[in-house]
């Protein structure tokens, strides 16, 4: 167990962290006394302290001082205090582990005077380890700290590593701002439902259980969506004409042009920050 007799700290203690928290314990990755998190929030801190047993401080500087590997789980718009903070905080041979969007390798590395420096961008299904999380690292992250990196961006589902950290920002806009999309068609689709006719609860109901039965169902057959969705769609019938009307309606087009406008914006974060 590569996490064996190590120390995890976050800094920053939301909604992201706590997941990877959760995985880590769940998964028995990690005793609770090895995890460290800090937060100005010191109400934050009691749940986290009455739910996994873990250490709390309301003082960044103190939870970096305990970490092996210091896990940068704040939003961007506070990672300049938080890296101002931990700076000459870190033990020697610590790793940087951010899952903050757009904030670049470069900043990370020089707001907290650390070479050994991990970027990640994980989505909102690792909350129940279902995600899957982007990540690179610098060339003096060793192979055991990889390990390490792997084991705990796993504890939010499935990883996929990239050379470059260029895909960081295009992550950021496929599976990091994916679900905001899926859960807008998702939203549209239960109006839609309303608007026929039925209830909230039961269009709800019908929506989810679609989608959900649609992921599962594309998963096992290994076919590709375009397959798939020939599949629902006989000549003439309903499916067909529906997917006229997304098609002529640009519904492509649309997708494509909102996943670039945050690609654009991811670059934009980390253009400010340098």
């Amino acid at each position: 167990m590569s996490l064996e007799n190590k120390s995890v700290s976050f800094i920053g203690s939301g909604v992201m962290a706590e997941a990877m928290i959760k995985g880590l314990l769940s998964r028995q990755l990690l005793r609770a006394d090895c995890i460290f998190a800090s937060d100005p929030h010191t109400q934050r801190g009691a749940q986290l302290v009455e739910r996994y047993g873990l250490t709390f401080t309301g003082d960044n500087r103190e939870a970096a001082q305990a970490g092996d590997v210091i896990v940068l789980s704040v939003k961007p718009q506070v990672m300049d205090k938080a890296l101002h903070d931990i700076r000459g905080h870190l033990r020697e041979g610590s790793l940087v582990l951010s899952i903050a969007a757009g904030v670049t390798i470069k900043t990370i590395s020089q707001g907290s005077g650390n070479d050994c420096v991990v970027r990640s961008m994980p989505n909102t299904p690792g909350q129940i380890g279902q995600g899957i999380t982007v990540w690179t690292a610098t060339d003096t992250v060793s192979d055991e700290q990889r390990g390490l990196t792997g084991d705990i961006l796993g504890a939010l589902g499935e990883t996929l590593y990239v050379q470059d950290e260029h895909f960081l920002d295009m992550a950021t806009a496929l599976n990091g701002t994916g679900p905001a999309y899926v859960f807008l068609v998702m939203e549209a689709l239960i109006d839609a439902g309303v608007h026929l006719g039925f209830s909230r609860n039961d269009a709800e109901r019908l929506v989810i259980q679609t989608m959900r039965g649609s992921v599962e169902y594309a998963l096992a057959s290994g076919l590709h969506p375009a397959q798939l969705r020939n599949q629902v769609t006989s000549p003439g019938g309903t499916s067909a004409a529906a997917i006229y009307q997304l098609e002529k309606g640009g519904l492509r087009t649309v997708i494509s042009k909102a996943v670039w406008s945050a690609y654009q914006r991811s670059m934009e974060l980390g253009k400010k920050d340098e």
